[in-house]
């Protein structure tokens, strides 16, 4: 599986590529795509949605991992970041990869154990698990952090499919209690 993390941002959209084979994680790219704060939003959109589509097109991910974001008391930032994360969110999607979407709180838990982790203590860990990458920035940082989330979220739901396969026939619902009440609708014959 290769997962492609994207961290959101109108400035700044972090992306990290990573292999997962098993237990087994390896760094494949990491970096960032920028748009400048001079252009029109329009015009900043469409250059993270075309650097971000290159990214796709060169490495191939077969799936793909989004941050949510958070509302704060900034109105106007907050539909901006809005509106990036509706890009990082179209890019695999038009590419036919799946997405996952995962919380802050929900990356740092998966990737340091701790929900409310500190960015050094994310970093620290990245830098662990994937020895010898050369991380483009904090974005990407996170990025990547994001990508190992998704990769433990779907490796835990892989092998849950495959304990109910092999587990057999689905659970039959479950027999009323002795004493239930068969009801019917008013109206209706018993």
């Amino acid at each position: 599986m290769r997962v492609l993390g994207i961290d959101p941002g109108l400035r700044n959209m972090g992306w990290g590529i990573i292999d997962v084979s098993g237990p087994r994680i390896t760094h494949v790219a990491n970096g960032i795509c920028h748009s400048l704060a001079s252009d029109d939003l329009a015009i900043r959109l469409l250059s993270l949605f075309d650097q971000l589509a290159d990214v796709v097109h060169t490495h191939q991910p077969t799936c793909a991992a989004v941050e949510q974001t958070f509302v704060n008391k900034d109105a106007v930032a907050t539909l901006k970041l809005g509106q990036a994360r509706a890009v990082a969110l179209l890019v695999p999607a038009q590419f036919g990869l799946p997405i996952g979407e995962y919380a802050p709180n929900a990356v740092k838990k998966a990737v340091v154990g701790v929900g409310h982790a500190a960015k050094q203590q994310v970093e620290h860990m990245i830098k662990l698990q994937l020895p010898g990458a050369k991380l483009a920035g904090a974005d990407a940082v996170d990025a990547l952090a994001i990508a190992i989330c998704h990769s433990h979220h779907a490796q835990s739901g892989a092998r849950l499919a495959d304990a109910i396969q092999k587990a057999g026939r689905p659970r039959k619902p479950a027999a009323p209690k002795y004493g239930a009440r068969k009801t019917t609708p008013k109206g209706a014959s018993a």
